[in-house]
This record gives structure tokens, C-alpha cells and sequence, in this order.
């Protein structure tokens, strides 16, 4: 690395706001089904990247690497993304470091599993 900045988006900073705030609500509509509680409030989403075309990179996790659905949520997540009014497309990676742990989940989510 050579330690310079990288280029502003292309996308205006009012369109990139728009399509976060729209990720997150549709992330918000994908649920592990033996937990209760949205992937997104689980902390099962680590990263998302939105390049200038409008393509999500999204890196997240599984509650446990032997999670039943392994092979099915990172395409209901991409799909969630690709609902997105401006995500030209979309790709899931999985990934399992750093590991999940309920350290991870929002306090809504530890309120609706009565962690609080």
C-alpha cells in the first residue's frame, strides 16, 4: 500500500446513504431460522462494499461454521441485496474469522432473545 487516498465514489454521497439505509432494511428481512432474530441484528453481515457501478461485495458469517442453512443464507442474503432499487448486483462471500459470537448481536437482537 502506498498510503494514498482513494478516489471519491461515483456514486453521490445522497444515492450511496440511500442504498446503505436499503441494504441494511433488506438484510433486516433475511432470518436464521433456528434463532428468531435477523441476520443483520445478529452481526452476521461484517462488511459490505458498494463500488461505483453499484455491485455489493458482502462478506458475513454463520452463527456456527455447522449452521444447518450454510449452503442456502448467502444466497438469501444476495438476493436480499439485489432487491435494492440501484445494486446492479450483488456476491456473498463467507467467511469465519474473525468467529461470531453474541458479542456481535445489536441490543434489539439481545432484548428479542432476552440476553438484556
Amino acid at each position: 500500500m502506498d498510503g494514498s487516498v482513494p478516489p471519491p465514489s461515483a456514486l453521490p454521497k445522497a444515492e450511496l446513504d440511500r442504498i446503505t439505509d436499503d441494504l441494511v432494511a433488506q438484510f433486516k428481512t433475511v432470518f436464521d431460522p433456528e434463532i428468531p432474530v435477523d441476520v443483520y441484528e445478529l452481526g452476521l453481515i461484517y462488511k459490505v462494499d458498494i463500488n461505483d457501478e453499484g455491485f455489493v461485495d458482502v462478506e458475513m458469517t454463520l452463527t456456527a461454521p455447522g449452521c444447518p442453512v450454510a449452503g442456502e443464507m448467502p444466497g438469501w442474503v444476495e438476493t436480499a441485496a439485489r432487491k435494492v432499487r440501484g445494486v446492479t448486483g450483488a456476491k456473498v462471500n463467507l467467511v469465519f474469522d474473525p468467529p461470531w459470537t453474541p458479542a456481535r448481536m445489536s441490543d434489539e437482537a439481545k432484548l428479542e432473545l432476552n440476553m438484556l
